[in-house]
């Protein structure tokens, strides 16, 4: 029995990879629809474990810690220009999913994968007033939230959809590298604490307070004459939900025993025709 107990450990860690990730992170929703801009591009690094059911399906678990902006100052629309919003937001990306080798690791050395799965994610959009005071948007209810025609104020922690892919390299045994893009699929358009229309400015001012109204219209800062809109004028674009998504680097090491370190120097049999390992039953 107890040996029995002892091999299934043993197998188990054989097919058990720390995974760690290193890159950028980006945005795209009402205050920017390009992919891929570098101008928006932040660091972002993660860690997870990675294990394989298969010797092409794999459980996936990854914490990824980011960061998205984006100002209205770089784009190239006149009515963007004009509105003169910006935003910038820590990222806390916790994701569960399937990772596919579209062919074996163990007879390839270069492989490509797509997964998929769910997050949960972490967020809190902020800005800079004109006094430079850092200053949280989704208290202030930049859109009436909380009290104009039913709006309701959007949270901080949010469901998404992982979607992606990548390629992977096995350096060795228990080593392998990666380029990894992987989008998330938001059920919020609040990201950005942009959506809607804007509110009336009188009740935004009664419910919400200055700091709402100088905060949810930035084109007076401009000095062109700009005033607050009129009422249910356009603000963001509430059927288009916002997304972001990771690009970067992947580290992925087995974690080996010490008899599989033993065996795996004494037995090729245990290894494919590329040196790559292969699974002991």
């Amino acid at each position: 029995m107890s040996i029995l107990i002892v091999a299934t450990a043993t197998l188990h860690a054989q097919n058990l990879h720390i995974t760690l990730f290193g890159g950028f992170s980006n945005y795209q929703g009402d205050m920017q629809d390009k992919k891929f801009t570098l101008q928006e591009s932040h660091p972002a690094a993660g860690i997870g474990v990675r294990y394989e059911i298969t010797d092409q399906l794999s459980a996936r678990a990854n914490v990824t810690f980011g960061t998205v902006s984006a100002d209205d100052k770089r784009s190239t629309n006149i009515n963007i220009l004009e509105r003169n919003l910006n935003f910038t937001t820590n990222i806390t990306d916790i994701h569960l999913g399937l990772e596919y080798d579209l062919i074996s690791i163990y007879e390839h050395r270069v492989v490509p994968y797509i997964f998929g799965g769910v997050s949960v994610f972490t967020f809190n959009p902020y800005t800079h007033d004109t006094s430079g005071q850092k200053v949280y948007l989704q208290p202030l209810g930049t859109e009436g939230q909380g009290f104009y025609n039913g709006r309701k104020k959007y949270n901080l922690t949010q469901l998404a959809i992982p979607l992606g892919g990548g390629v992977k390299f096995a350096v060795s045994d228990n080593f392998t590298v990666g380029l990894e893009v992987g989008f998330r699929k938001l059920f919020t358009d609040y990201i950005d604490d942009l959506s809607m229309s804007y509110a009336d400015q009188n009740q935004l001012l009664a419910n919400n307070g200055p700091k709402a109204v100088e905060l949810a219209f930035r084109g007076d800062e401009l000095h062109t004459g700009l005033k607050y809109p009129p009422i249910n004028t356009i603000r963001g674009n509430p059927k288009s939900k916002d997304w972001y998504y990771f690009s970067g680097i992947t580290l992925a090491f087995r974690i080996v025993t010490g008899d599989e370190k033993y065996y795996s120097g004494k037995q090729h049999a245990g290894k494919s025709k590329l040196g790559c390992p292969t699974r002991v039953y």
